[in-house]
């Protein structure tokens, strides 16, 4: 190595570094969205599920999105949570509806809005 090319490394560690950074920051603040997309989705469906029991209600179905949601992620992300009848294939069923401030630049920075729904076939007495 010559004396004309020392500190070199550092310098091109640094460049590099600088454009590494930004991608692998973007990549697990897409991997956080994405998860809490998938959470909150797998939550809606196991509400309306448990609401759709025999014997069970919407606001139970609500209670089991918001415990589920509270285990997983926070409680916080979920602000909005709508378990009500539907029709679901021509049956009668229960939608769930969980909308969600998700953030986009870090855990404090701005939001963006997830909504997402599960449906279920409601079970019939006999």
């Amino acid at each position: 190595m010559t004396r004309d090319e020392r500190g070199a490394a550092v310098v091109d560690f640094v460049l590099v570094l600088l454009l590494l950074l930004p991608l692998v920051i973007g990549v697990l603040q897409l991997a956080l969205v994405l998860h809490v997309r998938n959470t909150l989705a797998s939550a809606a469906s196991e509400g309306a599920r448990h609401a759709a029991v025999a014997g069970s209600s919407a606001q139970q179905g609500e209670a089991k999105i918001r415990q589920q949601v509270a285990e997983a992620v926070s409680g916080d992300f979920a602000h909005d949570v709508v378990v009500r009848p539907a029709e679901v294939g021509g049956a009668p069923g229960y939608e769930a509806v969980v909308v969600a401030d998700v953030p986009v630049l870090g855990l404090g920075g701005p939001a963006v809005q997830v909504r997402v729904t599960g449906h279920a076939v409601a079970e019939v007495q006999p």
